[in-house]
């Protein structure tokens, strides 16, 4: 009602009269009060609002621990590189997990580069100086063997590409003293020899919004998570059109992009009506709230960006969910989504 109520007083397409993130606020607000007045968690209150069912099931957390692109001062193009603990046995085991390979990455970049290169970019994760994809994989592969988890561990990567793309051409060496443009084949090329060389999970963005002949044919032969996040903006006539041209197979949830907490279980409805998954992301301008975590669990998500596995902002988020797990397994059962995280909203 008073999500209805918000939208209508604003009364534009774009939520441009009271603003987006106005009118997020006080959405939030509404469901923390209405889990209130019920007495139930805020999680339990967005499950029955979604319409999920049980059990509970707790997300991967996809911790982005090394940083490029336009949210660090190093070279390399892609935006995020993560990890992702699929084989732990609880989310509480994730993150300790995330944690160890976290600063065993620490002690391997002070190896290669010296003390000077453990700077963080605005997301937490290390920004070392490398420029390659393949340079900051094959840190993590050494990180992750290090903390003795080589297996239970895969990789992710957001590329943010639009950041890059140039009349046509993507310059993943936009950040180096000379360009390096890719063709759109290229790049895919390059995307298919990652997946084939390092255990990658998920690709966010590979391409630029308006590249839909490159979405098209690579989710055509992608065994993997293929993530919308600027092709979609969290809008729901973008996501029908990215599932009407079979363009990728998962949306990327801002609730700051579509305003409304009731907007946004709409639109993870949306994605799951077409057999899609539902990826809720942290922000580079994060703050210490932890409503994301709440809706992760409420939405049967299966997985979630909280960011790294330190400072505040970030670790709020997978503090809470260590509590919600506690929480849930104390009086029920709760499922880690684990290597299933794609199945969570079926399973």
């Amino acid at each position: 009602m008073i999500d209805c109520f918000l939208n209508n007083l604003d009364g534009t397409h774009n939520k441009s009269k009271l603003g987006a993130n106005a009118i997020l606020g006080v959405s939030m607000a509404c469901a923390r009060a209405g889990a209130a007045h019920l007495d139930i968690p805020l999680y339990e209150f967005l499950r029955r609002e979604s319409g999920a069912k049980k059990p509970f099931v707790m997300p991967v957390p996809f911790f982005n621990v090394l940083n490029g692109g336009v949210h660090s001062g190093n070279k390399t193009a892609f935006q995020e590189t993560m990890i992702a603990p699929v084989g732990a046995s609880s989310f509480t085991e994730a993150v300790q997990m995330g944690s160890e390979v976290y600063q065993q990455l620490k002690k391997v970049i002070v190896k290669k580069f010296g003390p000077s290169a453990t700077g963080v970019g605005e997301e937490g994760g290390f920004a070392p100086p490398i420029s390659q994809p393949h340079e900051a994989l094959d840190l993590l592969v050494e990180a992750v063997s290090l903390a003795g988890y080589t297996g239970r561990i895969k990789f992710a990567i957001d590329t943010a590409s639009s950041e890059f793309f140039r009349d046509g051409n993507y310059d993943i060496g936009f950040k180096d003293d000379k360009p390096n443009l890719q063709s759109p084949k290229q790049l895919a090329e390059l995307y298919r020899s990652l997946l084939q060389t390092y255990p990658i999970i998920l690709l966010e963005d590979p391409f630029a919004k308006t590249d839909w002949d490159s979405w098209i044919e690579v989710n055509q032969n992608c065994p993997i998570e293929l993530v919308g996040d600027d092709l979609l903006v969290t809008n729901p006539k973008d996501v029908q059109e990215a599932n009407d041209k079979r363009a990728c197979n998962s949306m990327l949830l801002k609730i700051y992009q579509i305003g409304t907490i009731s907007e946004a279980i709409e639109a993870a409805n949306l994605a799951y009506s077409f057999d899609w998954t539902v990826f809720v992301p942290h922000r580079s301008g994060e703050s210490s709230d932890d409503f994301i975590a709440d809706l992760v669990v409420g939405l049967r998500t299966g997985h979630i960006k909280p960011g790294t596995p330190c400072r505040g902002e970030r670790v709020v988020k997978n503090n809470r969910l260590m509590e919600i797990e506690a929480e849930i397994l104390a009086r029920e059962e709760c499922i880690y989504a684990g290597s299933q995280f794609r199945e969570a909203s079926k399973c």
